[in-house]
């Protein structure tokens, strides 16, 4: 894994007979998978202690591979020790998609319970195609290499809990009335995801400051306000939301009298927003911790180089 993610930093790409290869081994993986997947804080650390173990949670990192080699300096790689939940948006935006999505699943082959991920609104046809994954597949490879990325990307996990009390989702609460962690285990996967419902839902809602709910601005999804975050909590025995899907200046942010984080890990998103990546330590306690830091340095290709009609390399 290692040799392969030093050969992606200096933009050497793998074989597509061994891409083809470790996406069908994903997939499977992926489908053995429950949509909702209980994670827990291991028990021991990197330094074989209970104090040192930790899960990190990282939210989006579109296509910015030189900042997820960055959170790993900081952080350590994957390990059984030291696992990692990446919360969606893996690819588009960032040029270097590929190179991100690929590290994530050899180490998920590598090692399981290393990395665990969940699906984003952008692990999906319809923003692939515009937002530059799917011209990133087809100028390193091509076609049909593309087709199976969507195929396994189709069976990600929607959400993830921790210990049973942080619920982990990409964009947020549904609309509907009295959602169940049940509900979400019951979700089918193996598809693009529908218009609306709860599946979308999860993809696409973001948080609002004042109570109740709207359709979001997004025009896909819901806007959700505090008194939902509390009673979805409270209903499902859960004591934490913890979601992506919005740059914030400092990578993340703390709402809805502090039971709902957004976390963002992509610095300086597309190479212009100035902002800080973030990423959380939940060890036993289940407290948040954040470490912040800035964007790091990376090859001359600006983000969106392989979006549709941007202008193409």
């Amino acid at each position: 894994v290692m040799a392969a993610v030093a050969g992606f930093k200096e933009q050497k790409l793998i074989h597509k007979r061994y891409v083809a290869r470790l996406l069908i081994s994903c997939k499977k993986i992926f489908e053995s998978i429950n949509t909702l997947q209980d994670l827990r804080v291991p028990e021991v650390g990197r330094d074989n202690t209970p104090e040192s173990a930790h899960i990190t949670v990282c939210g989006d990192t579109h296509g910015q591979f030189y900042d997820v080699l960055n959170i790993f300096e900081i952080n350590g790689y994957p390990a059984a020790n030291n696992p990692y939940l990446f919360n969606g948006d893996f690819v588009d935006r960032g040029s270097w998609g590929l190179e991100v999505v690929l590290t994530y699943f050899l180490f998920k082959i590598a090692c399981p319970e290393s990395i665990h991920l969940t699906r984003g609104n952008h692990e999906t046809k319809n923003m692939n195609k515009i937002y530059g994954f799917e011209g990133e597949v087809k100028h390193k490879y091509d076609v049909n290499m593309f087709n199976l990325f969507l195929e396994t990307f189709s069976y990600l996990p929607l959400a993830a809990t921790i210990n049973n009390k942080v619920f982990v989702v990409h964009g947020g609460l549904s609309s509907e009335e009295g959602v169940t962690l049940d509900d979400i285990r019951n979700i089918k996967r193996g598809c693009e995801p529908p218009e609306g419902g709860l599946f979308s839902d999860l993809l696409w809602s973001d948080p609002q400051p004042f109570p109740g709910k709207a359709p979001s601005k997004r025009g896909v999804g819901y806007s959700f306000g505090p008194d939902i975050t509390a009673t979805f909590l409270e209903n499902n025995g859960l004591e934490l939301l913890v979601r992506s899907h919005e740059v914030k200046d400092e990578g993340y942010l703390v709402e809805h009298a502090s039971k709902c984080i957004t976390i963002f890990s992509a610095p300086n998103y597309c190479d212009s927003m100035g902002n800080k990546g973030a990423f959380i330590h939940f060890g036993h306690s289940l407290e948040p911790e954040f470490t912040q830091y800035s964007h790091s340095p990376h090859p001359d290709i600006r983000p969106m180089a392989y979006a549709q009609g941007m202008g193409g390399l």
